[in-house]
């Protein structure tokens, strides 16, 4: 649940998205948007019980996101459905693909004919002990025994069904609350029920009329909803076949879809023809998706039957990364990656800007605030203990690290397009190194990087240095591929020493510098980026708060501890000077650290009485006593992680790699083979 109250911004964002028409929502970094989109769905969802809403996202990831936030709500998960190949990737124990909730229909179905089936026994009705219960004899049931009991028992008793008490209709003696308990007619089902534990409801047999009329309107309204699953499930009992019941799920049944717009166009005919109906479409990552893809979901439907679409709610930032055209004819000439969300704001058309950013700390969002005009921070950066500590064991919240060529090779191509730079790559291994070894879990650092080249580099140098000793990171993937996601700390790499390449794209730097939350730290050459015209903006501020050489504080160890505000004393502070000076940093600290594992361990082993077998590799040992000391360090707990995210405020943080849809013809986000700038 989210503990930071929405925004005045936000809650007219959320009136809008509910009115008929067009809403246009601009969020930037860390505003609230996808919780802005699933408060709106939610909304819907309870105001209008005869809707359908459908979700539209350009990437499973968002997608999942949503997904997750909607059914942690007061939503009934039999009306949500997750359609296309991302359904897997969602970090929950339901299935909400088409197979699993027609599967789930189909439990709910035996579930609920199965508890008919005792009521009946304990009722005494008199029917064949063969026959069992079908929805269509359990709807005859509920009309002939069940109801008409219930019906003749409020009569007898006064029993309004919206009253809060009972009044006895004559007054015959028998309207005590005892003899109101001892007449309800299906107490010997509760009573068994009770003491199976399948229920919770009791009846105060020494309580008053009021208590025993309550306690009686609620178990009645247990059985009706018991009848009520049943006359839902009715339909998959009638259709035999897995897709009939799928089309009949998704047409009749859902009341929340979601899927990509990649898996809207490959399916919209399929859709057409079963009779797919909605009312409402709310579209996230509105700005990365191409102009007819946004198109295509508002015509899943037959419209020649009438159109039913009555809102349509686009979310994005128009600021950050533009939808992908890989043949650069069509987006240069075309402008073809212009989206409809990006081409609405530009004629003007009404639209809600989002104001306050809860994501990062306030002089990270500094470095893209200039883009956005007047984007503010929450309360909560200012107040809350995760923004207020310092970094342990580097000097500044962020900083830009100028890195030398590697034996007089910077940035290098093995094929065109393919760019690569070793100096860096080695630089960000050993800057990880150094984070696991103070304490950092892994799960909260990311290494991004604006080229796919230098991702294949990455990953292989952290496999080959890092990986064996210290784990993986959470993500090592590329700035285009991780719009949208988030967290704590970030190692980008910039790659280009010769031109600025495509990071000149405002679009993709204001993606890149705001994925940190607490920590950022960039590499690259100074020389090439300060120079830039279109980046001096967020350089003037990274450039100036820091020198560019890595400052780190070698005995400061995680958990945080330090306040931002607490100067390191000049002893304390070691400035990196090349990548060889950080290297044998790191390689003392990992020496002292296997030292005092091996130590550890060995006094631990006499003391067991253990002797240390004489065939194990010295090699071996001291990987163990290195992922002993990680593994105590992951199992650390930041204190001021106990308290719950900001979800209402923030956007969410992934655990996984954002992977786009597999049935997506638009996949990364990002291309080695576009082409660079004019500089080049």
């Amino acid at each position: 649940r989210n503990t930071v109250r929405f925004t005045p911004r936000q809650v007219e964002a959320i009136r809008s998205g509910m009115q008929p028409g067009l809403t246009l929502i601009v969020g930037p970094p860390g505003t609230g948007k996808t919780d802005v989109a699933v408060q709106i769905i939610a909304n819907l969802y309870h105001a209008n019980p005869g809707q359908r809403t459908l979700i539209i996202t350009h990437s499973n990831q968002a997608l999942n996101d949503i997904f997750t936030k909607i059914a942690s709500l007061d939503v009934d998960e039999r009306h949500l459905i997750r359609l296309g190949r991302g359904e897997e990737l969602l970090e929950m124990d339901t299935d909400f693909s088409r197979q699993g909730r027609v599967d789930y229909m189909l439990l709910l179905r035996m579930r609920a004919l199965d508890r008919i089936e005792r009521l009946a026994t304990a009722m005494g009705v008199d029917r064949p002990p063969a026959q069992k219960f079908t929805c269509e004899t359990a709807r005859y049931f509920y009309l002939q025994h069940v109801l008409s009991r219930w019906e003749e028992y409020c009569a007898r008793f006064g029993i309004h069904e919206g009253g809060d008490a009972a009044a006895p209709k004559s007054e015959t003696g028998d309207g005590s609350g005892a003899a109101m308990a001892d007449a309800f007619p299906f107490a010997a089902f509760f009573d068994e029920e009770a003491g199976k534990g399948a229920s919770a409801a009791a009846m105060p047999r020494g309580g008053s009329r009021a208590e025993v009329a309550a306690a009686a309107r609620a178990m009645f309204g247990e059985l009706r909803s018991a009848f009520d699953d049943v006359e839902a499930c009715a339909p998959f009992e009638t259709l035999r076949t897995m897709q009939l019941r799928g089309h009949y799920l998704v047409t009749r049944h859902a009341r929340i879809v979601a899927m990509t717009c990649t898996h809207a166009a490959l399916k919209r005919d399929e859709l057409v023809r079963i009779g797919f109906k909605y009312d409402n479409i709310v579209m996230e990552e509105a700005a990365q998706i191409l102009e007819v893809e946004t198109l295509i979901p508002m015509l899943l439907q037959d419209h020649r039957d009438g159109c039913r679409l009555k809102r349509v709610c686009m979310i994005g930032d128009h600021n950050q990364l533009p939808p992908v055209v890989k043949n650069m004819a069509f987006q240069r000439y075309s402008r073809l990656d212009q989206s409809l969300f990006t081409r609405f704001v530009r004629l003007g058309v009404p639209r809600i800007e989002l104001d306050v950013q809860g994501r990062a700390r306030s002089e990270i969002a500094d470095l893209y605030r200039w883009r956005y005009g007047r984007l503010g921070d929450l309360p909560h950066v200012a107040a809350d203990s995760r923004f207020s500590l310092a970094n342990p064991g580097f000097a500044f919240t962020h900083q830009f690290i100028d890195v030398a060529d590697l034996n007089g090779v910077g940035e290098s191509s093995p094929t065109p397009y393919f760019y690569q730079n070793l100096a860096e790559a080695e630089y960000i291994a050993a800057a990880y190194m150094f984070m696991r070894l103070r304490g950092y879990p892994k799960e909260r650092i990311s290494i991004l990087t604006t080229y796919n080249g230098q991702k294949a580099l990455l990953r292989d140098v952290i496999r080959q240095r890092c990986e064996w000793a210290v784990g993986a990171p959470a993500h090592i993937t590329t700035v285009d591929h991780f719009q949208g996601q988030q967290n704590d700390y970030v190692l980008l790499s910039l790659v280009r020493t010769r031109a600025v390449g495509h990071i000149r794209d405002v679009r993709r730097l204001v993606v890149a510098l705001s994925r940190a939350r607490l920590g950022l730290y960039v590499f690259g050459r100074r020389s090439l980026f300060e120079n830039c015209f279109e980046l001096t903006p967020a350089f003037r501020q990274l450039l100036g708060r820091a020198p560019d050489r890595l400052a780190l504080a070698p005995a400061e160890a995680y958990p945080p501890a330090r306040p931002c505000a607490v100067l390191l004393p000049a002893g304390g502070v070691v400035e990196i000077a090349n990548l060889a000076h950080m290297q044998q940093l790191v390689q003392g600290i990992a020496t002292a650290s296997v030292a005092a594992s091996r130590e550890a361990w060995e006094a631990h082993a006499a003391t067991a009485l253990v002797t240390v077998p004489p065939d194990v590799h010295p090699g071996e040992r001291d990987r163990d006593a290195v992922g002993a000391v990680l593994d105590d360090a992951d199992g650390q707990e930041d204190p001021a992680l106990g308290k719950e995210e900001a979800d209402g405020e923030n956007e969410p943080q992934d655990d996984e790699g954002g992977a786009d849809d597999d049935d997506s013809a638009s996949d990364s986000g990002e291309s080695d083979g576009e082409s660079e700038d004019e500089d080049e």
